[in-house]
């Protein structure tokens, strides 16, 4: 786990409020691809963070263990979900059973572990006919205002790898040797320009720049959206892109 995936932990209040959540049609997907109900499944959580998606799995019925190394994200998830279970560890050593999940997920998480041994922790901890599934939330750089904050993301962080959107279908340091299946699964959110400008902010370009640089940025930003949504509220477009290999 890096520093930059760690830099998340100071601002675990204002990430859990700000960060985008998943539609339903995410978790639809999830049991179609896996052929199973998540209600009654036994589902990990990996990087969980501060539990957006825990509590969503939750919601659907799953019986879920949540797997955090961050402390500042572990507190906060535990505070909204006293009732989960809750280990402090990465996907790059489990601290669970071997055959104990029926489902292993990764909600934004997955690029942050060591593939080379992430992989052979989730099949070792993944039942038969269990599945990993990961998920990502990407912004649409189609949307023409997405595309050109983006830029300016890259510009003010001089670099050209990390804006605070993703980009479609990024390497994802997929494993080698499973079958993937894999669903897009667009949705939007509308949202106040505060709560959009906390969301960028908790992102890891911005956690390496600094407080400083971060302020700069977002005040010339919200003159920027006020432009475009003069009202004050933002229309964020979003699409899910989802993974799901199956261990038979």
């Amino acid at each position: 786990m890096t520093n930059r995936a760690l830099s998340f932990d100071a601002v675990a209040d204002q990430y859990d409020n700000s960060r985008p959540s998943y539609p339903p049609a995410l978790f639809d997907a999830v049991e179609a691809l896996t052929a199973r109900p998540l209600h009654g499944s036994r589902v990990v959580d990996v990087g969980a963070g501060t539990g957006i998606a825990t509590r969503l799995l939750r919601e659907r019925g799953a019986r879920v263990v949540a797997v955090e190394p961050g402390p500042g994200m572990a507190a906060r998830l535990h505070r909204a979900l006293p009732d989960v279970p809750l280990v402090r560890g990465s996907g790059d050593a489990l601290p669970l059973a071997d055959g104990s999940a029926d489902l292993i997920t990764y909600a934004q998480s997955w690029h942050w572990t060591d593939r080379d041994r992430s992989l052979p922790e989730a099949l070792r901890v993944l039942a038969p006919g269990g599945a990993l599934a990961l998920w990502w939330n990407i912004s649409d750089a189609e949307v023409p205002w997405i595309a050109a904050q983006d830029e300016r993301i890259r510009r003010h962080a001089h670099d050209g790898a990390h804006g605070a959107h993703g980009t479609a279908r990024p390497d994802r340091h997929l494993p080698d040797g499973l079958r993937f299946a894999e669903r897009r699964l667009p949705w939007t959110r509308r949202v106040t320009l505060d709560t959009h400008l906390d969301n960028l902010a908790t992102h890891s370009v911005f956690r390496m720049l600094g407080e400083d640089r971060t302020a700069r940025f977002l005040a010339d930003e919200r003159a920027e959206l006020l432009r475009v949504f003069p009202d004050g509220l933002v229309e964020e477009a979003y699409a899910v892109e989802l993974i799901v290999a199956r261990r038979f």
